[in-house]
């Protein structure tokens, strides 16, 4: 084993610094990775490449960046259970304390522990480097049949997003809007796909992410996001609106839509992080009888299912990967991931960096 790696951080001015620091030897219930996928969330850029926003035990804490991971075990501390050397694994990228409610759920997103609560490249040395440390209770198998770039997209987009479309339920009898085309959006409409939906509608006012849900197929209609969308929606719909609407874009103007293009009973899920948005609560929920979720990531128990569902599916969540960067070229991936004008952006190594 090589005693030092390249990896990346993020100051907080919009730019990635590369250092080399020791590769770290894992301890009890740890595992050392050779990562080969780490993707960019759209969350890094909002909260920690621009600026730091987050605040105390919440707040960045100037570790390697990263919290979209996934790589093969190279190492197992003692202790481990499970998984061993050359095991192929996700990294479930919120590490909790264990032993409170929400983490007995599976939902260390959740985690009420402020002293063991520690996000992976956040709190944590994340996956922006050639090796990680993970604690073993954190992985997800990922299955032969998915690459490491799929298992990366599990690792927060796809399972929050499957998360939340769980909360609102999605089938053949429906129709749904997604607001906001980003990489959750696009994942969105895949999973609503597979999951049934017999329309699906997409918006938003980057023409390169509408063009990719065009190529890709992944919506039946593409909407410019505009002040006529809801009339749009219901004209696609039957003049009725959607069963079933997800907001990815965190835009308080494209929440409105989502919320006022369902239909009567209809329900709709907030994903999308930050911002605001503002609806008239008679006419909009109560009158109309709809309901308004909220959805933060997912459970392990819930990621796993959903491993297990994108294998039976054969989905590849790698497709709405647009740009693969060598990770000495992780400031170029960020930079383009904050500019919008893309798909997924992933910073990868060996057979993954095609």
């Amino acid at each position: 084993m090589q005693a030092t790696m390249r990896a990346a951080y993020l100051p907080g001015n919009s730019t990635v610094e590369m250092r080399t620091v020791p590769v770290p030897a894992p301890h009890h219930g740890e595992v050392l990775l050779r990562m080969k996928t780490s993707t960019i969330c759209g969350s890094d850029i909002r909260a920690i490449y621009h600026e730091h926003l987050g605040k105390g035990p919440e707040g960045y804490q100037g570790v390697i960046a990263g919290h979209e991971p996934c790589g093969q075990i190279v190492e197992a501390g003692p202790g481990c259970r499970r998984f061993k050397v050359g095991a192929r694994v996700i990294v479930y990228h919120i590490s909790g304390c264990g032993v409170c409610n929400d983490c007995r759920r599976g939902y260390m997103i959740s985690c009420t522990s402020t002293e063991y609560r520690r996000a992976y490249g956040w709190q944590r040395d994340g996956g922006m480097a050639e090796y990680m440390l993970a604690e073993e209770k954190d992985l997800i198998a990922l299955p032969d049949e998915l690459s490491y770039a799929d298992g990366a997209q599990v690792a927060c987009g796809f399972g929050t997003v499957y998360e939340g479309l769980e909360k609102i339920g999605i089938n053949g009898n429906h129709a749904v809007l997604v607001t906001g085309l980003g990489p959750v959006g696009l994942a969105t409409a895949a999973l609503c796909r597979k999951l049934g939906a017999r329309q699906i509608i997409g918006i938003d006012v980057v023409e390169e992410r509408m063009k990719i849900a065009r190529d890709l197929g992944l919506c039946d209609a593409v909407l410019a996001s505009g002040s006529d969308n809801v009339a749009q929606v219901k004209d696609l719909t039957g003049g009725h609106g959607v069963e079933r609407a997800i907001d990815c874009s965190a835009h308080a103007l494209a929440r409105a839509t989502a919320i006022r293009a369902t239909r009567k009973w209809g329900r709709i899920v907030l994903i999308g992080e930050g911002g605001t948005v503002e609806f008239n609560p008679s006419p909009d929920i109560i009158h109309e009888q709809k309901t308004i979720y909220g959805s933060w990531v997912t459970s392990t128990w819930l990621m796993e299912e959903l491993v297990e569902r994108l294998v039976r599916w054969n989905l590849h969540p790698a497709e709405i990967i647009t740009h693969r960067f060598p990770l000495e070229r992780a400031a170029e991936a960020y930079a383009l991931m904050a500019s919008g004008k893309c798909g997924k952006v992933a910073v990868c190594a060996d057979e993954e960096l095609k």
